[in-house]
């Protein structure tokens, strides 16, 4: 089934939408991250889409204790949670904590056997890697540094490693409102058969259609959903 998953993205204690992952380029700032979870909960989300954007830019996990009220707090709602992931201490504690999917992206791409190692003790459904590209390249580090790698070859080997699922993010549509590049995520959900979530761009109901057309399992949203552009109700009908 196709879902939509809202995007509550966490910096410096906030609930923030970046426009292309530029820590200075703020769109959305607001207050009470789990509130913000909460509404979207209310609204009848059924995933919700965590991201320690402090982590994901320095490196290094945040535990803020915010993860876990929204967990707390969420009931029978699957959290997916990533930003800063490095080390098998940081994906056994969340998942101990209740997260559905763990999200790793940079340590994946400088040690693919890692993921290895996490879907034989964790299972592969409760690992996605996180393929962020822009110009087509995947990047690490936050989005700063690019490979010369395409995704689709990543995925592929990602997959067989026993990777659940991939998410992968167009950094060059995200959080500009401009509407979305199917191309990239049609090519993506080609090359491999685990599930592939997309993100980036997402302006339009229209855009939530062309990206479910793509094969995609569902979409992140934030932005649009943030500046109500339509409504998670309109988007779920979809």
């Amino acid at each position: 089934m196709f879902k939509i998953i809202p995007a509550v993205d966490l910096k410096n204690g906030r609930c923030v939408q970046l426009v292309q992952g530029i820590p200075t380029r703020k769109r959305i700032s607001l207050e009470d991250p789990v509130g913000i979870a909460m509404r979207w909960i209310d609204c009848g989300a059924e995933i919700l889409h965590i991201i320690d954007l402090d982590g994901a830019i320095d490196g290094v996990r945040v535990k803020s204790g915010l993860v876990d009220e929204i967990l707390r707090r969420s009931g029978d709602v699957e959290v997916q949670v990533g930003g800063g992931i490095r080390t098998h201490a940081d994906v056994a504690s969340l998942l101990e904590i209740g997260v559905e999917r763990v999200i790793i992206g940079t340590i994946a791409i400088q040690n693919p056997e890692f993921v290895r190692e996490l879907a034989d003790e964790f299972g592969s459904r409760h690992i996605t890697v996180a393929l962020d590209a822009r110009d087509g390249k995947v990047t690490t580090h936050g989005w700063k540094e690019k490979t010369n790698v395409d995704p689709p070859e990543y995925a592929e080997s990602f997959e067989s490693l026993g990777a659940g699922s991939i998410l992968f993010t167009n950094i060059d549509t995200e959080g500009m409102l401009q509407g979305v590049r199917p191309e990239p995520t049609a090519e993506l959900v080609k090359a491999v058969g685990i599930p592939v979530i997309a993100s980036g761009g997402i302006t339009t109901l229209e855009d939530v259609a062309i990206l479910k057309k793509t094969g995609a399992c569902g979409v992140v949203i934030g932005t649009a959903l943030y500046l109500e552009r339509f409504s998670l109700s309109d988007a779920m009908e979809i």
